[in-house]
């Protein structure tokens, strides 16, 4: 039929490869740690040789930089699903459990996208706007709960972040330090108010 935009069968070819690369990679990082990952690995498990991978990833660096995006758009979308209710302490708390859930899941993606893992990796420009996306809507959840302190995010992120690494690092599998994260938005809920409080008096 006229007018129908003619499909490009060698791209859409192209772009599953490369997604099933980017599968393969995460299949690798999982088992060996992200230090571990290498591209004769990742070639061997999608039936390609090494040199291969070049057509569609320029360096292992920009492998890690792909998965960092991915990351940062599965983050970006769970929180466009969070069920908020409009009760403060709730949100937050509702907030900071699919932080912390999210970073436990998955603890390659934790070490990629939130810790300096790689030596000498750093995100694109394109890539590290998501992560700055993601901070900007956290920021924003913040403000809409009356939470607008400058060190706020500061506090929040160390505290879920570190909940994360315990987490992580001393009950992989169990949920020792998952269970403290009501009581410690309780807490920083608390102090935030307080200080903003003693702030305005």
């Amino acid at each position: 039929m006229l007018g129908e935009p003619i499909r490009d069968r060698r791209a859409e070819r192209h772009e599953r490869t490369k997604a099933e690369i980017l599968d393969a990679a995460w299949e690798v990082a999982r088992a060996e740690g992200l230090a571990g990952l290498t591209l004769r690995d990742v070639a061997r498990k999608v039936g390609m040789r090494p040199p291969s991978v070049y057509s569609y990833f320029d360096s292992k660096h920009a492998i890690y930089d792909a998965m960092y995006a991915q990351g940062c758009r599965e983050f970006l979308d769970r929180g466009t699903r969070l069920a908020l209710t409009g009760d403060p302490l709730r949100d937050l708390t509702t907030g900071s459990r699919m932080f912390v859930g999210f970073c436990v899941e998955d603890p390659a993606r934790y070490q990629l996208m939130f810790q300096r893992t790689i030596p000498g990796f750093e995100p694109s420009a394109e890539s590290y706007a998501l992560a700055v996306q993601a901070l900007e809507t956290t920021g924003a959840r913040l403000a809409q709960i009356g939470i607008a302190d400058p060190g706020a995010m500061d506090m929040l992120t160390a505290l879920t972040t570190g909940l994360a690494d315990q987490q992580i690092s001393n009950d992989p599998g169990g949920d020792r330090w998952l269970k403290l994260v009501d009581e410690a938005m309780e807490m920083f809920f608390a102090h935030i108010r307080n200080r903003t409080h003693g702030r305005t008096h």
